[in-house]
């Protein structure tokens, strides 16, 4: 067939790119004619306030990319639905409702001459604004079909749209880093990625047990400023390492080479590969059981699970991590991720 995945690629960062970078060297793979149409400017800075675009790709970028579309320029959403007629499947990659504006008249511009998927990465944001259901239901209404990557987003999507909506669990697509594995226990933690109220930093912070350390590393979404505070309050500048700002894939395996487990203390969550990402590198998760995170760590084998939302329970679960012996026997049972059954899945239901 011929495919089009409207969607941010290298040089744009981050999961979403990574995932339509990914999905696009799949596809072509099974012998599809697959092309990205991606964004020359995507978000302006006010609703996206952390760095966009990254200088080095963080996987192998594909050679198919037309970067046409900006946020600044209705008139090119409308053309790029008009030059998509040619192809038979047309995925809108969604990963926040600011993008129902372009995807909309990216749409009205297709007059429905190819069939559309409305890729969505989270139905609605973790945190939501007012205008968030009512942009998202009238995308998800004129879409083809949808796709989520839970029965719980199906759930949220099915109250938005009665199109059908497929479910396929998010595949691993992780950047290419050479891991650097240790052996030893270094009392750390680690912390990774976009810090975002609904991720629980503040309650690993107040979770840290004495003797513990740890490392958040990643950009700060509403500044550094509350975090700093919490730190200082809970007496923890000694034990806190803050990392702020995007952290090259380069830089990835050296941070999880000094850390004994990585935690994902969400309050809530869909999706993540953050659980791959550290088991990739061979480190140990301690994750809250919200979204599809419980679904990557089996507990007391390669991490830890705890409920979401209480610090003396994550407390209790570091705790738990670090008895004699622990911290080796969950780190020898991490196993690398095969990604292929995953992605095998994950393409047949998309093009089902």
């Amino acid at each position: 067939m011929r495919v089009a995945i409207v969607g941010p690629t290298y040089p744009y960062k981050g999961g979403g790119a990574q995932h339509t970078t990914e999905l696009a060297h799949r596809l072509a793979a099974l012998g599809h004619d697959v092309v990205i149409e991606s964004w020359r400017a995507q978000y302006p800075s006010f609703l996206y306030p952390g760095q966009q675009t990254i200088d080095a790709p963080e996987g192998v970028p594909y050679p198919k990319v037309l970067r046409e579309l900006d946020w600044r320029r209705p008139g090119g959403w409308v053309a790029a639905g008009r030059r998509l007629r040619a192809a038979d499947l047309v995925v809108l990659a969604v990963l926040s409702p600011v993008q129902v504006p372009p995807y909309l008249a990216i749409l009205a511009g297709l007059r429905g001459r190819a069939r559309t998927v409305a890729l969505c990465h989270n139905v609605l944001p973790h945190e939501r604004k007012p205008y968030d259901r009512p942009l998202m239901r009238a995308l998800l209404r004129r879409a083809g079909v949808v796709l989520t990557h839970s029965e719980q987003q199906a759930g949220v999507a099915r109250e938005l749209t009665t199109r059908p909506v497929r479910v396929a669990a998010l595949p691993p697509h992780l950047p290419s880093t050479h891991a650097a594995r240790s052996d030893r226990v270094h009392r750390r933690l680690l912390f990774f990625g976009i810090v975002r109220p609904y991720k629980g930093l503040d309650l690993l912070l107040r979770a840290l047990p004495a003797g513990v350390s740890l490392t958040v590393a990643g950009e700060f979404w509403g500044g550094l400023d509350e975090t700093k505070a919490l730190v200082g309050e809970l007496g923890l500048a000694d034990r806190v390492d803050l990392r702020p700002g995007y952290v090259a894939a380069e830089d990835v395996p050296s941070l999880f080479a000094g850390a004994d487990a990585l935690v994902l203390p969400y309050r809530s969550a869909t999706a993540s590969q953050n659980v791959w990402l550290a088991h990739e590198h061979g480190v140990p998760v301690i994750a809250t059981r919200v979204g599809a995170l419980a679904d990557h760590v089996t507990d007391g084998v390669d991490g830890l699970l705890v409920e979401p939302g209480s610090a003396g329970a994550l407390r209790d679960a570091i705790e738990r991590f670090y008895a004699s012996g622990e911290p080796e026997r969950l780190r020898s049972g991490v196993k690398a991720v095969d990604p292929d059954p995953f992605w095998a899945s994950y393409t047949a239901t998309l093009l089902g």
